[in-house]
């Protein structure tokens, strides 16, 4: 039985539920990564007993299983274009936007698929917005590729503001603290192509970054769709 499946027991004396237990692990996880998330904790933040959760959750897996899911409730806009590429462009900004805001998302972004209820809303429009287009193997070929690309470009995205807390510096101040080192590594001559990237190439924000890429996905996709 799942913790979908299975029924919560009566909410006394402290009043208690699973959606109350979640969004107390949410926050905890919001404040300081999923490092901070015990049940344990989530009893302390609740002020009830730690054993009273075992009546509601069995594991951390399952709590973790449930916060995402709770989250994934806010990556789902009300209503998608109908145009396939504009839903799944909405679709993964939504994703990002959720992770940017719930940054411990990313680092269980990507593995077995969710079965909570949100996330299988998430997945049926996700599919839903390539109906007809091509058979169902396809359909889900394309959805795998561009999922492949979103959940890696916000783990890197994520990586970077967290490399921003550890170290102090913003990339820019990375980037010039860094920048004797490279400036002596590239003049080597070792590096041609490296270095026309670092001299020549346009530095783009994490936003317009992601944009740019999805939308080149989009591209290779629609080809395997329409083939054009």
């Amino acid at each position: 039985m799942t913790v979908w499946d299975r029924q919560e027991p009566p909410s006394r004396p402290v009043p208690l539920d699973r959606e109350r237990i979640v969004a107390a692990a949410v926050a905890l996880a919001d404040e300081g990564g999923l490092e901070a998330v015990s049940l344990r904790k989530v009893a302390a933040r609740l002020n009830a007993g730690p054993m009273r959760l075992y009546g509601y959750i069995s594991t951390k897996e399952e709590l973790l299983d449930l916060m995402v899911d709770a989250v994934q409730a806010e990556i789902l806009p009300e209503e998608l274009p109908g145009d396939w590429r504009a839903a799944l462009r909405d679709l993964a900004h939504g994703t990002r936007q959720t992770a940017l805001r719930h940054e411990w998302l990313a680092d269980l972004l990507g593995g077995r698929p969710a079965f909570g209820p949100n996330g299988l809303a998430v997945a049926d429009a996700t599919l839903a917005a390539l109906d007809g287009l091509a058979d169902i193997d396809t359909v889900m070929r394309a959805v795998e590729t561009v999922s492949s690309y979103f959940t890696g470009a916000i783990r890197r995205e994520i990586a970077n503001l967290r490399a921003e807390r550890a170290t102090g510096l913003s990339k820019h101040e990375w980037q010039r603290a860094s920048g004797p080192y490279l400036t002596k590594m590239l003049a080597t001559g070792r590096y041609p192509t490296l270095t026309k990237a670092v001299y020549d190439g346009t530095d783009m924000d994490a936003e317009a970054s992601f944009a740019t890429g999805l939308d080149w996905v989009l591209d290779a996709v629609s080809t395997k769709l329409t083939g054009s």
